[in-house]
């Protein structure tokens, strides 16, 4: 349950709807964004791999694609301020040559978790 809720946050925050992406479902949400559930766990293991393998720092990059649907991306540190760092990312879904950008934020907690926060 706790990963489904995570999930469901991370998605609304990716898409930047606020209230209104509360009354879907996290699938529709997805595929709005015009990603797989699989796509979208690809990019959420990238992300948490960037901000747990060392101390972040702006211009980091790690890359992830989907080998089963060919869909990428790319997850970019754009700025660290406080206890957060704000992320970039460049999504390409699989069948389309247009890249969608996407901002995120994620702050650390007292115990050292990356959440994701508005």
């Amino acid at each position: 349950m706790k990963a489904w809720v995570s999930s469901a946050l991370i998605a609304m925050m990716l898409l930047g709807t606020g209230a209104v992406a509360q009354a879907k479902s996290l699938s529709r949400i997805i595929a709005e964004m015009g990603l797989s559930p699989a796509d979208f766990e690809v990019l959420n293991a990238a992300s948490n791999s960037l901000l747990t393998t060392g101390t972040p720092r702006v211009g980091q990059e790690r890359s992830w694609v989907n080998d089963q649907t060919g869909s990428k991306g790319t997850i970019r540190v754009r700025d660290i301020r406080n206890n957060c760092v704000h992320l970039q990312h460049f999504i390409q879904p699989e069948g389309t040559d247009k890249t969608r950008e996407i901002r995120t934020r994620r702050c650390k907690d007292a115990s050292g978790n990356w959440i994701l926060t508005p």
